[in-house]
């Protein structure tokens, strides 16, 4: 989690990601599960839980979270089978890591991109 910004009415919890990485909520309000790891036992609070692109970037509103601060872990839970394959390079934007959690166990199953994962499709003029 990046910044905690509040307005008179709402504590946005910007995050770092955006809707290139899960853009699941902002095409069909699909709800996602999110856990604070860092601090799971905080007392609870309502948040906005935004993306770091600026347009429609928002994947809850209005949501009941531990309490978040900077530098938290936000874990999204059911991200679907389709969350990778519907994530795009938007604003030359790298793809995030694929970590597969099963019980205790993760296994990184496929790596983040990189710079050139960013040129590898350009042809050259």
């Amino acid at each position: 989690m990046n910044v905690l910004k509040e307005t008179s009415n709402v504590t946005f919890a910007g995050i770092d990601t955006g809707f290139n990485h899960l853009i699941r909520p902002m095409f069909y309000d699909s709800y996602h599960y999110i856990r604070n790891l860092s601090h799971p036992q905080g007392m609870p609070q309502h948040y906005a839980v935004v993306g770091n692109i600026c347009e429609t970037d928002t994947f809850a509103w209005d949501r009941s979270l531990p309490e978040v601060r900077e530098g938290d872990v936000l874990c999204f839970f059911n991200a679907g089978a389709y969350g990778f394959e519907m994530s795009s390079h938007f604003n030359s934007r790298y793809k995030p890591a694929e970590v597969l959690v099963h019980g205790n166990d993760t296994r990184l199953i496929r790596r983040r991109d990189e710079f050139e994962d960013l040129l590898r499709t350009i042809t050259p003029l």
